[in-house]
């Protein structure tokens, strides 16, 4: 059955294609009662969970208390059953009242006046093919063999990858543990020239092309001047056709490369289902087509595509345990565009190794962190870290406030609203730190027997929201308020904003929004478990996956002293710093025999002192004296 699942993407019957960039292409609206397909266009909207909550006082009220339950009990499946029966017994009432008075559209009235949550339809994913378990694993394993014959004849010649999203976060961790790997030949990296704006007018006053751009990222990165004859950087772009790429190149990459690593992506929680869709599906299927022609190239040395898609591909399951195996419509929907059109790509690597043939891996991290042991993030200022930041910065601006009760009056409300977090305190958020994914992906250019699966890189050791509070004050000084995320996103927020904005205070307004946007879903109770294990048994990682609470720790810290809280901006500047960082740290847990994230703050701040000085971010005095 696990391979017969790896091939499928769901239930459906074969429909004419709706226009590319509807949902219909990859998902059935089917009703409850018959079975059958109801026709007409899916609204991207209702696809998530946002479009199915919050309609109802009650079931406002009836979400919250079940979160106050799960606290005090922490039984998960008490409270949904006793979710489950209050919704039955309004259901029940409503039918009495219609039928007491022999009337429909009055029961109708009544299950609305009671909140009661109910559909006469459901969604499902497409079929890819129909496939018996024995035609699946002979198909799987025919790939896999024709992989494991192109490795073979490529002896000790070395891989020549062919990389997207170089320039992103995880691309550049790809890009920094590829450079010193013998078993790699070749990175050639897709990008799009980079427009430079006058930092005050915005205005255009240059072009990085390419090639540039790829000598300053590797620069940044530290990479060895001995491995810099590794890497090529091509003007391309994922949202056309053949990525992009000039033809005459492109006859020579198809002679050239052995694999595909698409890591090209929108990360934006927030972003509109259309721009989610063009990077997204249209970068994923461009992707796969440009791999297609490769494997399909007279005498190409391809070996096989590796779609880096994203463990939340699953949605919103409510504690069920989203397998690698297996991609279902979540029965509780989709908490963005960004995880909808991340399972609508996977649809289509289904397909193209289904329908077409090819050699295809797809890896499945969870929300990828800094790096596990010293928060390195190059940069990166989204996801967590944008709260942390925040968190930071109103610290930092109450502490320089004057000593006037006015001033101190105003910031103390102000930061009130800037450290409240919206997270049920027992929900468990999935992070991998970036080195974990990278070491995932490399290890996936040399293992067959990934072609055909689904693999998670994700964690068995997830973060609780209440943790991500503790640790953040330990860290930062912050005390973190933990908010119900339904009573933040229906009352907290509409009060905030009116509030800032009557002390003028609209960008704080506007990121507390977004904030509540992007983790009012994954703070909320009931977050999915992401089945693990095809990490270490196919790919071999090691068993002993990152320290999740660890990561996070060196996260705070590195945001902290390296980036200050997002101050820090100039990419070279954050690139020395990293550098600088990561010698101390190496010193630090050198002197000390322990892990850096284990040592408590207090403790680390003063061995920090002995390396670099807080100011200069440069080798401290002590540091000098102490080799001296």
């Amino acid at each position: 059955m696990a391979a017969k699942r790896a091939l499928r993407a769901g239930g459906g019957r074969a429909e004419p294609e709706p226009p590319d960039n509807s949902p219909g292409r990859y998902i059935v609206k089917v009703s409850r009662e018959t079975g059958e397909e109801i026709p007409g266009p899916i609204d991207p909207d209702e696809l998530l969970v946002h479009a199915h909550r919050d309609k109802h006082l009650l079931e406002i009220a009836a979400q919250f208390a079940t979160s106050r339950f799960i606290q005090l009990t922490g039984n998960e499946r008490i409270a949904r059953e006793g979710v489950r029966a209050v919704n039955r017994l309004g259901g029940l009432a409503a039918e009495a009242v219609g039928l007491l008075a022999g009337n429909r559209d009055l029961e109708k009235r009544a299950k609305r006046l009671f909140g009661v949550r109910e559909r006469d339809f459901v969604f499902r994913f497409r079929e890819t093919a129909h496939l018996t378990d024995k035609e699946a694993r002979a198909a799987t394993e025919k790939l896999q063999a024709t992989a494991r014959a192109a490795l073979r004849r490529r002896g000790d010649e070395g891989l020549r990858v062919l990389l997207t999203g170089a320039t992103g976060f995880l691309g550049k961790e790809v890009l920094s543990q590829a450079a010193p790997d013998p078993r790699i030949a070749e990175i050639v990296a897709v990008v799009r020239p980079e427009k430079i704006r006058d930092p005050k007018t915005k205005e255009v006053v240059g072009t990085l092309s390419p090639k540039e751009r790829g000598r300053l990222l590797l620069k940044r990165l530290h990479v060895d001047e001995r491995a810099l004859k590794k890497f090529r950087f091509l003007e391309g772009d994922i949202e056309k056709p053949d990525l992009g790429i000039a033809e005459k190149k492109l006859e020579k990459l198809l002679k050239t490369l052995t694999h595909v690593v698409h890591c090209a992506a929108s990360v934006s929680f927030d972003d509109t289902y259309l721009n989610s869709y063009r990077a997204n599906v249209l970068g994923s299927r461009n992707a796969l087509r440009f791999s297609l022609r490769c494997q399909r190239a007279p005498g190409s040395p391809f070996v096989a595509h590796i779609a880096i898609e994203t463990s939340y591909i699953h949605g919103r399951k409510k504690r069920s345990i989203a397998q690698e195996t297996a991609l279902v419509f979540p029965r509780h929907f989709y908490n963005n565009f960004y995880e909808l059109t991340k399972a609508m790509a996977s649809i289509e690597t289904d397909r193209a190794m289904v329908e077409e043939g090819l050699r295809v891996t797809q890896l499945l991290p969870a929300i990828v962190v800094g790096h596990s042991l010293t928060g390195n993030n190059r940069g990166d200022t989204k996801v967590l870290n944008a709260p942390i930041n925040a968190f930071g910065r109103s610290k930092e601006a109450i502490d320089s406030l004057p000593l006037d009760p006015v001033s101190q009056l105003r910031a103390r409300f102000i930061a009130f609203f800037a450290t409240s977090f919206p997270g049920d305190r027992s929900a468990e958020i999935n992070l991998v730190p970036v080195d974990r994914v990278a070491a995932g992906i490399l290890a996936a250019l040399h293992v067959p027997e990934a072609i055909g699966a689904r693999i998670h890189l994700a964690t068995d050791d997830r973060i609780r929201c209440e943790d991500i509070a503790r640790i953040a004050r330990e860290e930062l000084g912050v005390r973190v308020r933990l908010a119900d995320p339904t009573l933040y996103r229906t009352l907290f927020l509409p009060v905030v904003k009116a509030v800032l904005g009557q002390l003028d205070q609209p960008k704080l307004a506007a990121a507390l929004e977004k904030l509540g946007t992007i983790f009012g879903v994954y703070g909320e109770w009931g977050q999915p478990i992401h089945d693990v294990g095809n990490d270490v048994r196919i790919l071999g990682l090691s068993i002993r996956r990152p320290h999740t609470a660890n990561a996070f720790r060196m996260l705070c810290r590195h945001n902290k002293y390296v980036q200050e809280f997002a101050k820090v901006r100039d990419p070279d500047e954050i690139a020395r710093r990293e550098k600088a960082w990561e010698e101390a740290l190496a010193s630090i847990s050198f002197r000390t025999g322990r892990e850096v994230g284990t040592i408590p703050a207090r403790e680390f701040l003063k061995l920090l002192a002995q390396e670099i000085d807080p100011r200069t971010f440069k080798p401290s005095r002590e540091k000098g004296h102490a080799r001296a």
